[in-house]
């Protein structure tokens, strides 16, 4: 019961669907990226960023002092439906490459 609370919970803000479904069709991506496509400081992206980590949608990979954040794969039945729904909302966010400087 925790974790589909978890996972409800985690989707029942208009944001975090928003960026679910931008990593979902951009693949991996970095934080410095959401936060252009946004417009968001970065501690709100962050915010948003470990509650979709939390409830099971997104794994992060560190490379110096950014984070990229993906869709976990495989990922289960429940979640997969869940993003399969969200793809099909009309959703429409440009992609905002800063190019983050990995040294």
């Amino acid at each position: 019961m925790d974790v589909f609370l978890k996972t409800i919970g985690a989707v029942n803000d208009y944001t975090r669907v928003e960026i679910l479904h931008y990593i979902n069709q951009s693949g991996e991506v970095c934080v410095c990226d959401i936060e252009n496509s946004f417009s968001m400081i970065q501690s709100r992206i962050s915010r948003h960023l470990k509650i979709l980590k939390d409830a099971g949608f997104l794994k992060v990979d560190r490379r110096g002092r950014w984070a990229f954040y993906s869709v976990i794969e495989p990922i289960d039945e429940f979640r997969a439906s869940i993003l399969k729904e969200i793809n099909s909302l009309e959703i429409n966010i440009s992609l905002q490459k800063k190019g983050c400087n990995l040294e």
